[in-house]
C-alpha cells in the first residue's frame, strides 16, 4: 500500500538563496470502492484507514444503516500495481444497498438536480438518529480546548502541512478519534466508519470537529452519524446552517482562540 507521505525534490527559494532539497508530501491515491464486485464510486483519499473510509461514505451515503451489515471488506489484490486502491465490500441481505438508498455518485453529482430544500429533506429522510432529542451539553471552555487537542494530536499534518482532519469528543473535551485526509469529507468518513465497525453509533452526547469549514456535506455525515454537536474552526455554509437548524443539531464555527460562532443549537453551549 501507498504510504502516507512521499518525498519529492524541490528547489527552495528563500530571496536571493536558491538551494536543491526534498521536502515531505501528504500522499494522494484514489480509491475505488465496490460492492459485489460493480464500481459505485471513486474518492481521492490519503491511504490509511481504507476500510472505516469506505464503511463511512455506505453509511452516510445511505447504503447500510448500520456497520454490521458489512459483512467483509477486502483489497481487489493481485498482479495490477493499484491493487490497494480497489476495495470490495460485502454486505448483508438487509442491508439497502445502492437502490434502496437512492445511491447515485454523491461523490461528482452531489447536487445536480436539486435544490437546498430538497436536499434537506433528503438527508433527513435517511437519518436514522433524532438528534433533537439529545440531550448533550458542553462548556463554552471545553469547546474552546477543542482546535488545540486536535492540533497537538495532528502527526501527519506536522510533517506535511497539507493534511485536514476530523475528530471525535466527548463532552468533556477528551479525544475519542481522530483521523486525517487530503479530503476533508474523507476524514470524517474514517472517524464515522471507525464509529460503525466498533459498535459505537449513534455519536449520542459527542462532539465532531472538523479542521476547516462546515459545509452541508459535513453536516450530513454528522447527522446520518447521530451526533448532536458539530464544530468547525473556519466558516459554515448558508446550506449547512439550514440543515443543523431544522434537524436539531448545535453549529459551531469559527472555534479559534478565545472566541466562536453558534449558529444552531446554542442551547447545548452553556458558560
Amino acid at each position: 500500500m501507498a504510504g502516507v507521505t512521499v518525498q519529492r525534490p524541490m528547489v527552495r527559494i528563500a530571496g536571493s538563496d536558491r538551494n536543491d532539497g526534498f521536502d515531505t508530501l501528504v500522499a494522494e491515491e484514489p480509491l475505488e470502492i465496490r460492492i459485489g464486485g460493480e464500481p459505485v464510486a471513486v474518492t481521492m483519499r490519503t491511504p490509511g484507514n481504507d476500510f472505516e473510509l469506505a464503511a463511512g461514505f455506505l453509511l452516510t451515503e445511505g447504503v447500510v444503516e448500520r456497520g454490521d451489515q458489512i459483512v467483509e471488506m477486502r483489497y481487489c489484490t493481485g498482479d495490477e500495481p493499484q491493487q490497494y486502491n480497489q476495495l470490495t465490500v460485502t454486505l448483508s441481505a438487509d442491508a439497502p444497498g445502492m437502490v434502496a438508498s437512492g445511491f447515485r455518485n454523491f461523490t461528482t453529482t452531489s447536487s445536480c438536480g436539486l435544490c437546498g430544500k430538497a436536499s434537506i429533506d433528503d438527508v433527513r429522510r435517511r437519518a436514522s438518529y433524532d438528534v433533537a432529542a439529545d440531550g448533550v451539553r458542553i462548556s463554552a471552555e471545553k469547546l474552546r480546548s477543542l482546535p488545540g487537542a486536535l492540533r497537538d494530536s495532528q502527526q501527519v499534518f506536522d510533517r506535511t502541512g497539507g493534511l485536514h482532519a476530523a475528530g471525535l469528543f466527548d463532552a468533556n473535551g477528551s479525544l475519542v478519534c481522530l483521523r486525517e485526509d487530503i479530503g476533508r469529507h474523507n476524514a470524517f468518513d474514517k472517524v464515522i466508519g471507525w464509529a460503525a465497525t466498533h459498535g459505537r453509533l449513534p455519536l449520542s452526547g459527542h462532539v465532531l470537529l472538523a479542521s476547516g469549514r462546515a459545509s452541508f456535506e459535513l453536516v450530513q455525515k454528522a447527522l446520518l452519524a447521530g451526533a448532536p454537536v458539530l464544530a468547525a474552526v473556519s466558516a459554515p455554509s448558508s446550506l449547512a446552517v439550514e440543515l443543523a437548524e431544522e434537524s436539531g443539531m448545535t453549529l459551531v464555527a469559527f472555534l479559534r482562540d478565545d472566541t466562536m460562532n453558534v449558529y444552531a443549537g446554542a442551547e447545548r453551549v452553556i458558560d
